[in-house]
Protein backbone atom coordinates (compact mmCIF):
# COMPACT_ATOMS: atom_id res chain seq x y z
CA UNK A 1 0.00 0.00 0.00
CA UNK A 2 2.75 2.43 0.92
CA UNK A 3 4.79 1.73 -2.18
CA UNK A 4 1.74 1.98 -4.43
CA UNK A 5 0.84 5.35 -2.89
CA UNK A 6 4.35 6.74 -3.44
CA UNK A 7 4.52 5.41 -6.99
CA UNK A 8 1.14 6.98 -7.77
CA UNK A 9 2.33 10.33 -6.38
CA UNK A 10 5.54 10.15 -8.43
CA UNK A 11 3.54 9.27 -11.55
CA UNK A 12 1.20 12.20 -10.93
CA UNK A 13 4.15 14.57 -10.46
CA UNK A 14 5.57 13.47 -13.86
CA UNK A 15 9.13 14.85 -13.67
CA UNK A 16 9.93 13.85 -10.08
CA UNK A 17 11.56 10.54 -9.15
CA UNK A 18 12.37 8.93 -5.80
CA UNK A 19 15.98 10.14 -5.98
CA UNK A 20 14.72 13.75 -5.84
CA UNK A 21 13.40 13.34 -2.28
CA UNK A 22 15.65 14.94 0.32
CA UNK A 23 13.71 13.57 3.31
CA UNK A 24 10.60 11.52 4.03
CA UNK A 25 8.10 11.80 6.87
CA UNK A 26 6.20 8.53 7.24
CA UNK A 27 3.11 8.09 9.40
CA UNK A 28 1.66 4.89 10.85
CA UNK A 29 0.13 4.01 14.22
CA UNK A 30 0.11 0.22 14.58
CA UNK A 31 3.48 -1.30 13.77
CA UNK A 32 6.99 -1.85 15.03
CA UNK A 33 9.65 0.84 15.01
CA UNK A 34 11.12 2.00 11.66
CA UNK A 35 8.30 0.70 9.46
CA UNK A 36 8.84 3.79 7.33
CA UNK A 37 12.28 2.58 6.34
CA UNK A 38 10.96 -0.89 5.57
CA UNK A 39 8.20 0.55 3.38
CA UNK A 40 10.46 2.90 1.40
CA UNK A 41 13.65 0.88 0.94
CA UNK A 42 12.25 -1.14 -2.00
CA UNK A 43 11.69 2.16 -3.82
CA UNK A 44 15.23 3.40 -3.30
CA UNK A 45 18.03 3.43 -0.77
CA UNK A 46 19.40 6.93 -1.21
CA UNK A 47 20.39 7.58 2.39
CA UNK A 48 17.80 10.30 3.01
CA UNK A 49 16.45 10.94 6.52
CA UNK A 50 13.26 8.90 7.06
CA UNK A 51 11.33 10.17 10.08
CA UNK A 52 8.57 7.96 11.48
CA UNK A 53 5.46 9.70 12.84
CA UNK A 54 2.79 8.37 15.23
CA UNK A 55 0.04 10.79 16.26
CA UNK A 56 -3.09 8.64 16.35
CA UNK A 57 -5.83 9.73 13.94
CA UNK A 58 -3.83 12.77 12.86
CA UNK A 59 -0.74 10.75 11.94
CA UNK A 60 -0.92 11.30 8.17
CA UNK A 61 -1.65 14.98 8.61
CA UNK A 62 1.21 15.34 11.06
CA UNK A 63 3.60 13.84 8.50
CA UNK A 64 2.37 16.42 6.00
CA UNK A 65 2.69 19.19 8.61
CA UNK A 66 6.31 18.25 9.30
CA UNK A 67 7.14 18.00 5.60
CA UNK A 68 5.69 21.47 5.01
CA UNK A 69 7.61 22.95 7.94
CA UNK A 70 10.79 21.27 6.68
CA UNK A 71 10.45 23.19 3.43
CA UNK A 72 9.36 26.42 5.15
CA UNK A 73 12.49 26.21 7.29
CA UNK A 74 14.73 25.93 4.25
CA UNK A 75 15.86 22.39 5.09
CA UNK A 76 14.87 20.90 1.74
CA UNK A 77 13.16 21.55 -1.58
CA UNK A 78 11.50 18.20 -2.33
CA UNK A 79 10.04 16.22 0.58
CA UNK A 80 7.88 13.09 0.68
CA UNK A 81 4.98 12.77 3.13
CA UNK A 82 3.58 9.24 3.39
CA UNK A 83 0.94 7.57 5.54
CA UNK A 84 -0.18 3.95 5.64
CA UNK A 85 -1.94 1.56 7.99
CA UNK A 86 -2.78 -2.12 8.32
CA UNK A 87 -5.62 -2.08 10.83
CA UNK A 88 -6.67 -4.75 13.31
CA UNK A 89 -10.16 -6.19 13.01
CA UNK A 90 -12.95 -4.57 14.99
CA UNK A 91 -13.15 -1.30 16.88
CA UNK A 92 -10.13 0.74 17.92
CA UNK A 93 -8.64 -0.17 21.27
CA UNK A 94 -5.41 0.30 23.20
CA UNK A 95 -2.54 -2.07 22.44
CA UNK A 96 -0.76 -2.13 25.80
CA UNK A 97 -2.52 -2.86 29.09
CA UNK A 98 0.62 -2.67 31.24
CA UNK A 99 1.03 1.12 31.06
CA UNK A 100 -0.96 4.34 31.29
CA UNK A 101 -3.59 4.81 28.61
CA UNK A 102 -2.69 8.05 26.77
CA UNK A 103 -6.42 8.83 26.55
CA UNK A 104 -7.03 8.46 30.28
CA UNK A 105 -7.68 12.19 30.83
CA UNK A 106 -10.14 12.30 27.93
CA UNK A 107 -11.94 9.21 29.25
CA UNK A 108 -12.06 10.65 32.77
CA UNK A 109 -13.42 13.97 31.49
CA UNK A 110 -16.22 12.42 29.45
CA UNK A 111 -17.00 9.96 32.26
CA UNK A 112 -17.60 12.91 34.58
CA UNK A 113 -20.54 13.91 32.36
CA UNK A 114 -21.94 10.54 31.21
CA UNK A 115 -21.36 7.16 32.90
CA UNK A 116 -18.89 4.99 30.99
CA UNK A 117 -19.95 1.62 29.60
CA UNK A 118 -18.25 -1.38 28.01
CA UNK A 119 -18.69 0.11 24.52
CA UNK A 120 -15.51 0.96 22.55
CA UNK A 121 -13.85 4.10 23.91
CA UNK A 122 -13.82 6.13 20.65
CA UNK A 123 -17.55 5.51 20.17
CA UNK A 124 -18.26 6.71 23.71
CA UNK A 125 -16.13 9.84 23.34
CA UNK A 126 -17.79 10.97 20.11
CA UNK A 127 -21.20 9.54 21.01
CA UNK A 128 -21.31 11.51 24.25
CA UNK A 129 -20.29 14.65 22.36
CA UNK A 130 -23.22 14.00 20.05
CA UNK A 131 -25.56 13.49 23.01
CA UNK A 132 -24.46 16.80 24.45
CA UNK A 133 -25.01 18.63 21.17
CA UNK A 134 -28.45 17.03 20.74
CA UNK A 135 -29.34 17.96 24.31
CA UNK A 136 -28.34 21.58 23.75
CA UNK A 137 -29.63 22.18 20.23
CA UNK A 138 -31.73 19.17 19.00
CA UNK A 139 -30.78 19.67 15.34
CA UNK A 140 -32.42 17.93 12.41
CA UNK A 141 -29.81 15.80 10.63
CA UNK A 142 -29.80 14.65 7.02
CA UNK A 143 -27.11 13.09 4.86
CA UNK A 144 -25.90 13.61 1.32
CA UNK A 145 -22.81 11.79 0.14
CA UNK A 146 -20.81 11.41 -3.04
CA UNK A 147 -17.90 9.03 -3.19
CA UNK A 148 -14.49 9.00 -4.81
CA UNK A 149 -13.46 6.08 -6.97
CA UNK A 150 -11.11 4.92 -4.18
CA UNK A 151 -13.85 4.63 -1.55
CA UNK A 152 -14.26 1.28 0.19
CA UNK A 153 -18.06 1.64 0.19
CA UNK A 154 -20.01 3.40 -2.58
CA UNK A 155 -23.54 2.99 -1.22
CA UNK A 156 -25.85 5.87 -0.37
CA UNK A 157 -28.25 5.51 2.55
CA UNK A 158 -31.48 7.26 3.47
CA UNK A 159 -31.93 8.93 6.84
CA UNK A 160 -34.35 6.12 7.73
CA UNK A 161 -31.78 3.43 6.91
CA UNK A 162 -29.15 5.21 8.98
CA UNK A 163 -31.38 5.75 12.00
CA UNK A 164 -32.73 2.17 11.94
CA UNK A 165 -29.35 0.45 11.64
CA UNK A 166 -28.13 -1.28 14.85
CA UNK A 167 -27.42 1.07 17.76
CA UNK A 168 -23.75 0.99 18.77
CA UNK A 169 -23.77 3.67 21.45
CA UNK A 170 -26.48 6.31 21.70
CA UNK A 171 -26.99 8.31 19.52
CA UNK A 172 -24.62 6.55 17.07
CA UNK A 173 -25.93 3.70 14.95
CA UNK A 174 -23.78 1.34 12.90
CA UNK A 175 -24.11 3.49 9.76
CA UNK A 176 -22.90 6.53 11.71
CA UNK A 177 -19.57 4.87 12.54
CA UNK A 178 -16.80 4.56 9.97
CA UNK A 179 -15.70 1.07 8.87
CA UNK A 180 -12.32 -0.55 9.47
CA UNK A 181 -10.03 -0.24 6.44
CA UNK A 182 -6.41 -0.57 5.36
CA UNK A 183 -4.85 2.09 3.18
CA UNK A 184 -1.95 4.23 2.07
CA UNK A 185 -1.57 7.79 0.75
CA UNK A 186 1.36 9.99 -0.23
CA UNK A 187 2.05 13.61 -1.11
CA UNK A 188 5.11 15.29 -2.61
CA UNK A 189 5.87 18.77 -1.27
CA UNK A 190 8.26 21.09 -3.08
CA UNK A 191 9.54 24.63 -2.62
CA UNK A 192 8.83 27.46 -5.03
CA UNK A 193 12.45 27.39 -6.19
CA UNK A 194 12.13 23.68 -7.01
CA UNK A 195 8.93 24.38 -8.94
CA UNK A 196 10.66 27.11 -10.93
CA UNK A 197 13.02 24.45 -12.32
CA UNK A 198 10.08 22.45 -13.69
CA UNK A 199 7.59 24.88 -15.27
CA UNK A 200 5.79 21.96 -16.94
CA UNK A 201 4.27 20.91 -13.60
CA UNK A 202 3.44 24.38 -12.29
CA UNK A 203 -0.09 24.18 -13.68
CA UNK A 204 -0.95 21.17 -11.54
CA UNK A 205 0.82 22.36 -8.39
CA UNK A 206 -1.40 23.18 -5.40
CA UNK A 207 -0.12 25.82 -2.98
CA UNK A 208 -0.45 25.27 0.76
CA UNK A 209 -1.40 28.68 2.11
CA UNK A 210 -1.56 27.60 5.75
CA UNK A 211 -1.13 24.45 7.79
CA UNK A 212 -1.76 24.68 11.52
CA UNK A 213 -1.67 22.24 14.41
CA UNK A 214 -3.06 22.75 17.93
CA UNK A 215 -2.89 20.36 20.89
CA UNK A 216 -5.16 20.09 23.93
CA UNK A 217 -6.07 23.16 25.95
CA UNK A 218 -7.04 23.29 29.62
CA UNK A 219 -10.67 23.61 28.53
CA UNK A 220 -10.47 20.13 26.99
CA UNK A 221 -10.47 18.60 30.44
CA UNK A 222 -11.85 21.12 32.93
CA UNK A 223 -14.99 22.38 31.18
CA UNK A 224 -17.19 19.31 31.82
CA UNK A 225 -18.14 19.51 28.15
CA UNK A 226 -17.92 16.36 26.00
CA UNK A 227 -17.74 18.41 22.81
CA UNK A 228 -14.54 20.00 24.09
CA UNK A 229 -13.15 16.60 25.06
CA UNK A 230 -13.27 15.52 21.40
CA UNK A 231 -11.68 18.74 20.19
CA UNK A 232 -14.15 21.61 19.73
CA UNK A 233 -11.86 24.29 21.18
CA UNK A 234 -8.69 23.12 19.48
CA UNK A 235 -10.54 22.78 16.17
CA UNK A 236 -11.74 26.35 16.53
CA UNK A 237 -8.28 27.68 17.41
CA UNK A 238 -6.54 25.81 14.58
CA UNK A 239 -9.12 27.11 12.12
CA UNK A 240 -8.73 30.71 13.28
CA UNK A 241 -4.94 30.48 13.04
CA UNK A 242 -5.12 29.03 9.54
CA UNK A 243 -7.65 31.60 8.32
CA UNK A 244 -5.43 34.44 9.56
CA UNK A 245 -2.28 32.99 8.03
CA UNK A 246 -3.97 32.33 4.68
CA UNK A 247 -5.79 35.67 4.67
CA UNK A 248 -9.23 34.12 4.17
CA UNK A 249 -12.47 33.83 6.13
CA UNK A 250 -14.95 30.95 6.54
CA UNK A 251 -17.32 32.43 3.95
CA UNK A 252 -14.56 32.05 1.31
CA UNK A 253 -14.74 28.28 1.64
CA UNK A 254 -16.29 26.26 -1.18
CA UNK A 255 -15.49 22.62 -0.43
CA UNK A 256 -14.56 20.98 2.86
CA UNK A 257 -13.14 17.59 3.80
CA UNK A 258 -13.69 16.87 7.48
CA UNK A 259 -12.41 14.62 10.19
CA UNK A 260 -11.56 17.02 12.92
CA UNK A 261 -8.75 19.32 13.89
CA UNK A 262 -5.86 19.32 11.39
CA UNK A 263 -6.74 22.16 9.02
CA UNK A 264 -4.96 22.91 5.77
CA UNK A 265 -6.01 25.66 3.38
CA UNK A 266 -5.06 25.20 -0.26
CA UNK A 267 -5.18 27.67 -3.11
CA UNK A 268 -7.28 30.77 -3.76
CA UNK A 269 -10.68 30.99 -1.94
CA UNK A 270 -11.76 27.33 -1.76
CA UNK A 271 -12.01 25.00 1.22
CA UNK A 272 -12.63 21.25 1.82
CA UNK A 273 -13.91 19.27 4.88
CA UNK A 274 -14.39 15.42 5.06
CA UNK A 275 -17.16 13.42 6.76
CA UNK A 276 -16.00 12.35 10.17
CA UNK A 277 -15.27 9.01 11.77
CA UNK A 278 -18.57 9.47 13.65
CA UNK A 279 -21.44 11.58 12.32
CA UNK A 280 -21.87 13.51 15.57
CA UNK A 281 -18.49 15.22 15.24
CA UNK A 282 -19.40 16.65 11.85
CA UNK A 283 -22.11 18.94 13.29
CA UNK A 284 -19.85 20.02 16.14
CA UNK A 285 -17.06 20.86 13.71
CA UNK A 286 -19.29 22.99 11.45
CA UNK A 287 -19.57 25.43 14.34
CA UNK A 288 -15.90 25.16 15.35
CA UNK A 289 -14.82 26.09 11.81
CA UNK A 290 -17.08 29.14 11.80
CA UNK A 291 -19.35 27.81 9.07
CA UNK A 292 -22.40 28.62 11.18
CA UNK A 293 -23.33 30.29 14.45
CA UNK A 294 -23.58 28.61 17.85
CA UNK A 295 -26.11 25.80 17.74
CA UNK A 296 -26.94 26.50 14.09
CA UNK A 297 -25.38 23.42 12.47
CA UNK A 298 -28.79 21.77 12.13
CA UNK A 299 -30.15 24.81 10.31
CA UNK A 300 -27.14 24.79 7.96
CA UNK A 301 -27.98 21.17 7.09
CA UNK A 302 -31.71 21.88 6.67
CA UNK A 303 -30.91 24.67 4.18
CA UNK A 304 -28.76 22.28 2.19
CA UNK A 305 -25.70 24.45 2.74
CA UNK A 306 -23.51 21.40 3.38
CA UNK A 307 -24.01 19.73 0.00
CA UNK A 308 -24.23 20.28 -3.75
CA UNK A 309 -26.03 23.48 -4.66
CA UNK A 310 -25.51 24.93 -1.17
CA UNK A 311 -22.89 27.28 0.26
CA UNK A 312 -20.40 24.51 1.08
CA UNK A 313 -19.85 21.05 -0.35
CA UNK A 314 -18.74 18.93 2.58
CA UNK A 315 -17.03 15.57 2.12
CA UNK A 316 -17.49 15.02 -1.62
CA UNK A 317 -15.11 12.07 -1.22
CA UNK A 318 -17.71 10.34 0.95
CA UNK A 319 -15.47 10.89 3.94
CA UNK A 320 -14.47 8.27 6.45
CA UNK A 321 -17.92 6.70 6.29
CA UNK A 322 -17.20 5.48 2.77
CA UNK A 323 -13.39 5.30 2.80
CA UNK A 324 -12.88 3.84 6.24
CA UNK A 325 -10.22 5.07 8.63
CA UNK A 326 -6.72 3.58 8.24
CA UNK A 327 -5.17 5.82 10.89
CA UNK A 328 -1.79 6.54 9.32
CA UNK A 329 -3.23 7.21 5.87
CA UNK A 330 -6.50 9.05 6.46
CA UNK A 331 -5.16 12.59 6.80
CA UNK A 332 -3.02 12.23 3.68
CA UNK A 333 -5.92 10.75 1.72
CA UNK A 334 -8.13 13.72 2.55
CA UNK A 335 -5.47 16.09 1.25
CA UNK A 336 -5.08 13.98 -1.88
CA UNK A 337 -8.80 14.20 -2.60
CA UNK A 338 -8.84 17.97 -2.09
CA UNK A 339 -5.89 18.39 -4.40
CA UNK A 340 -7.39 16.04 -7.00
CA UNK A 341 -10.56 18.12 -7.08
CA UNK A 342 -8.46 21.21 -7.61
CA UNK A 343 -6.67 19.39 -10.43
CA UNK A 344 -10.05 18.16 -11.79
CA UNK A 345 -9.10 14.47 -11.50
CA UNK A 346 -12.47 13.27 -10.17
CA UNK A 347 -14.88 12.98 -13.09
CA UNK A 348 -17.70 11.87 -10.76
CA UNK A 349 -17.45 15.01 -8.64
CA UNK A 350 -20.03 17.60 -9.63
CA UNK A 351 -18.40 20.58 -7.94
CA UNK A 352 -16.94 23.28 -10.17
CA UNK A 353 -13.17 23.33 -9.83
CA UNK A 354 -12.47 25.24 -6.63
CA UNK A 355 -9.74 27.76 -5.99
CA UNK A 356 -9.43 27.39 -2.19
CA UNK A 357 -9.66 24.11 -0.27
CA UNK A 358 -9.75 23.36 3.44
CA UNK A 359 -9.08 20.05 5.12
CA UNK A 360 -9.50 19.45 8.84
CA UNK A 361 -8.50 16.55 11.05
CA UNK A 362 -8.73 15.77 14.77
CA UNK A 363 -8.95 13.24 17.58
CA UNK A 364 -8.04 13.31 21.26
CA UNK A 365 -4.83 11.37 20.88
CA UNK A 366 -1.74 10.77 22.93
CA UNK A 367 -1.81 14.47 22.71
CA UNK A 368 -5.07 15.97 21.56
CA UNK A 369 -4.44 17.85 18.36
CA UNK A 370 -6.02 19.90 15.65
CA UNK A 371 -4.68 20.08 12.11
CA UNK A 372 -5.98 22.39 9.39
CA UNK A 373 -4.76 22.86 5.80
CA UNK A 374 -5.77 25.62 3.41
CA UNK A 375 -4.69 25.32 -0.22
Amino acid sequence: MAQEAVNNAIHDAKVISYKDFEAAFVGYVFGDSTCGQRALYPLGMTGIPIINVNNNCSTGSTALFLAAKHIEGGLGDCILALGFEKMQRGSLSTVFDDRTNPLDRHIEATGAVYPLTSSPTPVQLFGNAGREYLHKYTPKITYSLLFSSNSQFQNEYSLEQISQSPMIYYPLTKLQCCPTSDGGAAAILVSESFLDKYPEIKEQAVEILAIEMVTDLLSTFNSKDCMRVVGFDISKQAAQQAYVKAGVKPSDIQVIELHGIFLILFGDPFVHIYLDCFSSNELITYEALGLCGKGKAGELVERGDNTYGGKYVINPSGGLMSKGHPLGATGQDEDSHSESMMEQHYAKTVVKRPNLALRMYNFPSKIGYSDIDIS
